[in-house]
């Protein structure tokens, strides 16, 4: 399996689906948000994090102004967001990729930016409107280890009694 679509009805379903997602990944793994803002990729994130720092949960924002929010804990979260950022260039003059391959997760919103830089095995999440309340969420692995989650997270979702393998939605 290389692709996986999931309805999310709420923010607190979407970081469901990213804790669920955070609970598979291992170190070194690079998640690369995509789509508008507002379409939950802060809220998604916020579930990574509360599998793999939970102490660090509370902290976790959008960091916009910031460019990159680390959350520490068993496993560090790099929470980046490049949407002020023009191009790779920037992001590789000021040295992040140092940490894309490092002891931490990545979670890169605004991943498009990073053209070149983009690791080869990545974990891929479109963010899209479905609706008032409603996100489509298409996930993509590109990459041995990334694949293996996407496996791993479609067989979590089937065996869920609020998940509709059919339609991909949690109900």
């Amino acid at each position: 399996m290389s692709v996986l679509q999931v309805s999310s009805g709420s923010p607190g379903e979407t970081e469901e689906l990213g804790a669920s997602i955070g609970s598979l990944l291992p170190v070194g793994s690079f998640l690369a948000l995509r789509g508008d803002l507002g379409g939950g990729k802060t809220c998604l994130t916020r579930g990574v994090v509360a599998s793999l720092a939970p102490q660090s949960v509370h902290l976790v924002a959008s960091p916009t102004y910031a460019i990159m929010n680390c959350y520490p804990g068993t496993t560090p979260v790099y929470h980046f967001d490049f949407y002020r950022l023009p191009g790779d260039n920037d992001i590789e003059e000021l040295g992040f990729e140092d940490f894309f391959y490092g002891d931490g997760v990545c979670v890169v919103e605004w991943s498009e930016r990073l053209v070149e830089l983009l690791p080869p095995d990545v974990l891929t999440l479109l963010f899209e409107y479905a609706g008032e309340d409603r996100r489509l969420i298409t996930i993509a692995g590109s990459g041995q280890s990334s694949c293996k989650v996407l496996e791993q997270l479609a067989e979590r979702l089937s065996q869920q009694k609020n998940f509709d393998p059919k339609s991909g939605n949690l109900l």
